[in-house]
């Protein structure tokens, strides 16, 4: 006979180990594995970046199949679904395309330059509105476009900006400052994004913003500006009335330094004074006229949410997000004109689908709910997960924590872990030990200028006080170094990244996404099986939203 001995592996599944003490002994099929399936991962990735899917962009006929697919596998799964009887969370966008003659008119004392549109600027209309127009509106450098108090800093100190366009810089002072001091020093704040760049000048008056573009503090190259925000622009349907500037967009670098010379202005100047405390707005004696339509659709898009109930705590939730949208297709490019998006992001929902699958084996199930909610409209300014965050199925304080996957590392291990807006919430805690029982160690974003936590499904819960978590593979790569994973992560950003090239290939490396798919469950399922609430550090932006440490609904 066989005395079994219950064993507690560190994921909480119970296993039997059979002691022979006989010479016949029971043979049980094991229960299936609840580690990350390496073929399944590859195999969604593969699905979901392939050309039939058209580069799945909201509104499209590459949503229904995405969306469509998504049902399809989180019922494989044999998971709840997350809205009542539905899968999906409806979400009303308004899709506004600016008409292809759109350009701008620049008078000065200088003479009239004429900005065209693509090469000199990307520019666009944040109102529904069939026709945007500017008419003789004043130019104002505001340096860069940021009111913030904790910092003691207002780039509207001083001037009255209704009815003027607004000039600004991308990012925000501290990289430009080189002083730790001013902001977070190289590390770009929730002020550098382009969204806040935009609804402050319109909170300030302004009719029109242009933030002058800069590769290195906006992360985008002009090509991806141009594959980003040429195309049409989409928003909720809530936000789509009268509030916003008539106009918005980039301007070329080059343009800009056109425009300041026109207007008397030494570029290198002033742009360097508005990274110090005590800049104020500068008139730059130039007029902007432009005029031109727009088209303009309203549809629902959708958010997808399956639900693993947990076992004693089910009221209480862990929230896996990843966003399924990418760009779509551009009919005016020749040869290969889909934005497949592999890296960005079918990687990321690849990876949902694959820990998905690691929860519904393992047992027993977790004390708290697990959620998993693939996202619209996030390449647009988090779409999606903003109108969850303000229409929650499942209520935010009873959520202990949002574990974000985002554009994943594919490569070989890591020695590290990349931690986007480190330093802001305990569930590095769980995240660090978790990479320890793995060999390795967390550390801050290598490439923190571009201010990913900003610009990712995570913020929209940051914000309304729910802790988040975003990290990735680090750049150590365990065979080759740093120096060689940094190298061939600024390649992707300069050559993939929203171009059409991201694709997937047969030869992807994905040990090191596994590997951190490992790690986002190991995570989560700590998370799932604690009482505890997990809060922000005390010195981080987001604690005044959700201050002290939440209790659950009853």
């Amino acid at each position: 006979m066989a005395q079994i001995l219950p064993i507690r592996g560190r994921h909480g599944v119970l296993a039997s180990v059979g002691v022979l003490l006989a010479a016949c002994a029971t043979h049980r099929t094991p229960p299936p594995t609840n580690d990350i399936d390496e073929n399944v991962y590859r195999d969604h990735v593969r699905e979901l970046a392939s050309d039939d899917y058209a580069g799945r962009r909201p509104g499209s006929p590459g949503e229904d199949k995405t969306v469509a697919y998504l049902v399809e596998q989180f019922r494989k799964l044999k998971l709840k679904a997350g809205n009542g009887a539905s899968y999906l969370q409806q979400v009303p966008m308004v899709e506004i395309q600016a008409g292809a003659d759109a350009s701008m008119s620049i008078q000065g004392s200088r003479g009239t330059r004429v900005l065209g549109m693509g090469g000199d600027l990307v520019i666009w209309c944040p109102r529904a509105r069939p026709q945007a127009a500017l008419r003789g509106s004043d130019l104002v450098f505001v340096g860069y476009g940021i009111v913030a108090p904790e910092y003691g800093w207002n780039d509207y100190a001083g001037i009255d900006v209704h009815g003027k366009t607004v000039i600004v810089l991308s990012g925000d002072p501290g990289f430009a400052a080189k002083d730790p001091r001013v902001f977070k020093g190289d590390a770009v704040t929730r002020y550098g994004a382009l969204a806040y760049k935009i609804d402050e000048a319109a909170r300030n008056g302004a009719e029109a913003v242009l933030a002058i573009h800069d590769g290195q503090t906006s992360g985008y190259t002009w090509s991806q500006v141009q594959n980003t925000w040429m195309g049409p622009q989409l928003m909720l349907a809530a936000a789509g009335g009268q509030a916003g500037p008539k106009v918005a967009g980039w301007i070329h670098n080059a343009a800009a330094r056109e425009l300041f010379a026109a207007g008397g202005l030494d570029f290198a100047a002033v742009t360097a004074a508005a990274a110090r405390p005590g800049f104020r707005p500068l008139a730059m004696n130039l007029r902007a006229d432009t005029s031109f339509g727009n088209s303009i659709r309203q549809f629902n898009s959708a958010n997808v949410i399956a639900l693993l109930p947990g076992a004693s705590r089910r009221n209480e939730y862990v929230v896996y997000t990843a966003h399924w949208d990418h760009l779509g297709s551009d009919a005016t490019r020749p040869g290969h004109n889909i934005f497949n998006g592999a890296v960005d992001n079918a990687s990321g929902v690849a990876g949902l689908l694959a820990v998905a699958q690691s929860f519904t084996r393992t047992t027993p199930a977790a004390d708290r709910s697990i959620v998993f909610l693939a996202t619209t409209g996030a390449e647009r300014g988090s779409l999606g997960a903003g109108y969850y965050v303000e229409n929650p199925v499942f209520p935010l304080k009873a959520t202990a924590a949002v574990i974000n996957l985002d554009t994943l590392h594919t490569g070989g291990p890591t020695r590290d872990v990349s931690v986007m807006g480190f330093g802001n919430t305990d569930l590095e805690d769980a995240a660090q030990a978790e990479a320890l029982l793995q060999g390795r160690e967390l550390k801050s974003d290598p490439t923190p200028l571009r201010g990913e936590y900003f610009r990712s499904d995570n913020f929209a819960f940051a914000k309304a006080g729910v802790p988040a978590l975003y990290v990735k593979g680090g750049i150590d790569d365990t065979a080759r170094g740093p120096a060689w994973g940094r190298a061939r992560l600024d390649d992707y950003t300069a050559h993939r990244y929203h171009e059409t090239s991201d694709q997937y290939s047969a030869d992807w490396d994905v040990r090191g996404t596994i590997e951190d798919l490992t790690l986002y469950f190991s995570v989560g399922n700590r998370l799932a099986r604690s009482r505890r609430f997990p809060h922000w550090y005390p010195n981080s932006e987001f604690r005044v939203i959700r201050g002290t440490e939440p209790r659950a609904a009853e």
